[in-house]
């Protein structure tokens, strides 16, 4: 069986892969038809040239691509019936994950209060976790250092709460580390592989996902990398941290239920470390939590006379130590 879904994961990646490429030049005609354009000037803007935003869309259909083509065939390897539990996830996380791509596309268009995407991105995790609904939450966590086997399980209304903290979180977090070319798309390619390998033998219909997801970013990160032809905008960022913050709930957080606390954290931890430290220093400056600034890592980096190329690639190997130390964690308490 294994076998098998290796032949689908190659096949959702090399589709994901060529529609991103294929797609990411009409995408840039497209945000230049209507005018969505990323003027530098803010005090938070390093590009020099205006460029297009909307590559979410870009990424969004390769990943979309994968799914369609691939995850029939992989559902049903000894023709297991394709309507069910798992076909049933992946649609309310495809459904939402579109959702949120058309919203940020709207709001690099129109540029919505951030209460508006807190909202947004906030009613999409309720819809995602809803028993009633997408019912794609986190239901409980093991208790550290306790004996094994020891479940602290949530209520419903506290399961839809913690999630849609949680996707919102990543969400946003994604979203503010897009600062710099190449960074979240590279970012976000790595939490990918972590999540394949982390669900590949557990939750291997996960796989296909994740690896639609390598393979969007990847086919983008052709046109994203510095010097970068197009950015992926609000609907790009917080389209890929809702979707792997979903998929981690369906398929990292269950597998490895001993460390489901811990390995969230390691996997997202780049945006997480850098969102959090913005803010304490926001607060601490009585500054607004949203008002835009270059105080992030990319921008530190920068600061320090690193170029952008050379400050991805540093926060490329942070985001691989971190994920490289969730699997490692994961692989000690199996």
């Amino acid at each position: 069986m294994i076998d098998i879904l290796g032949n689908r994961f190659m096949l959702a990646f090399i589709i994901a892969v060529v529609v991103a490429l294929v797609v990411t030049p009409w995408v840039i005609s497209l945000a230049k038809r209507f005018g969505v354009i990323d003027v530098p000037g803010d005090e938070r803007r390093v590009h020099a040239t205006p460029t297009p935003r909307w590559g979410g869309l870009a990424i969004f259909l390769g990943v979309a691509a994968a799914w369609l083509i691939v995850y029939p065939m992989s559902h049903r390897p000894h023709g297991e019936q394709f309507i069910g539990p798992y076909t049933i996830n992946s649609l309310w996380i495809m459904g939402l994950g579109g959702a949120v791509v058309v919203f940020g596309m709207l709001d690099d268009k129109f540029q919505f209060p951030a209460t508006w995407q807190a909202l947004f991105l906030l009613v999409c995790g309720v819809l995602l976790s809803h028993p009633q609904l997408g019912d794609i939450r986190i239901e409980g966590i093991a208790v550290p250092f306790s004996e094994p086997g020891r479940w602290l399980q949530f209520s419903e209304v506290n399961s839809v709460l913690l999630t849609s903290v949680f996707v919102f979180v990543v969400a946003k977090t994604m979203d503010t580390i897009d600062g710099i070319d190449g960074l979240a798309g590279g970012v976000a390619a790595i939490i990918a592989i972590t999540m394949f390998a982390l669900a590949l033998y557990a939750q291997p219909l996960i796989g296909v996902l994740s690896a639609g997801v390598i393979g969007a970013c990847i086919g983008f990160l052709r046109y994203n990398y510095h010097p970068a032809r197009i950015f992926m905008g609000t609907g790009g960022a917080q389209f890929l941290g809702f979707f792997l913050a979903a998929i981690s709930i369906q398929g990292v957080v269950k597998t490895a239920a001993a460390v489901a606390f811990v390995v969230p954290l390691l996997v997202f931890g780049l945006p997480i470390i850098d969102a959090f430290s913005v803010v304490v220093r926001r607060i601490l400056n009585r500054v607004p939590v949203t008002k835009a600034d270059k105080r992030h890592i990319h921008h530190t980096l920068l600061g320090k006379g690193l170029s952008q190329r050379q400050a991805v690639w540093v926060l490329y190997l942070v985001t691989v130590v971190l994920c490289g130390t969730a699997v490692l964690v994961v692989k000690l308490v199996a």
